[in-house]
């Protein structure tokens, strides 16, 4: 045999041995193949750690669970309040630090009693007789509607009245204000209305 055949059969051995021997990174047979943009990105998700994606819509995960976090952090302890005020006594600020932070316990403690006992929520009939009518406030809400159920344009409405008779008061006016609960009237006058209907066959 001739050398020129030795090196043909050595050629075809080697070219078997390709055949039979599966390429780095293929797939086992009965299985997809993989294409080159898949391996590659096989090769470097090698020895990564995978993200952990958030889980939306369970509780305290997601935003919510990182801004728990930080108001964690930021919360602030909370200073022990010790009313030293009298009741009715006007509250002496000088007692006590201002705090870091608004504490409604602290803050509008004493308050109220002070206002009562110094009569801010009554008007004397007498000093208001001798008064000009540019130096009285009266403001009355009408009772209650059928419905007589309240929400926030109520709060709202009482807000801005509260401080109107407030600043009258200021100015030295005689001030009276009776609040009620609500006023609205077209609750009312559907009611009314379909109560005539009913009763006198009556429309408006």
């Amino acid at each position: 045999m001739s050398e020129v055949d030795e090196t043909k059969i050595a050629a075809m051995s080697l070219e078997d041995q390709a055949a039979a021997a599966p390429a780095e990174g293929a797939a086992p047979a009965g299985e997809k193949k993989l294409s080159k943009n898949q391996l590659k990105k096989l090769a470097k998700g090698k020895g990564k750690k995978k993200k952990e994606k958030p889980t939306w819509g369970e509780p305290g995960g997601g935003k919510k669970k990182k801004e728990n976090e930080k108001k964690k952090k930021l919360a602030l302890p909370k200073p022990e309040f010790v009313n030293l005020t009298p009741k009715g006594e006007k509250k002496d600020l000088s007692q006590s630090p201002m705090a870091d932070a608004y504490h409604p316990e602290a803050v509008e403690a004493s308050w109220q009693d002070w206002w009562e006992a110094s009569g801010f929520y009554s008007c004397d009939p007498a000093t208001a007789e001798g008064k000009s009518d540019d130096e009285k406030f009266v403001m009355v809400i009408p009772p209650p509607n059928v419905t007589g159920s309240l929400h926030l344009g109520h709060a709202l409405t009482a807000a801005v009245e509260d401080t109107l008779t407030r600043w009258h008061r200021m100015l030295g006016h005689s001030t009276l204000y009776i609040p009620g609960t609500d006023h609205a009237g077209i609750a009312t006058q559907s009611i009314v209305e379909k109560m005539l209907m009913k009763e006198s066959s009556l429309t408006r």
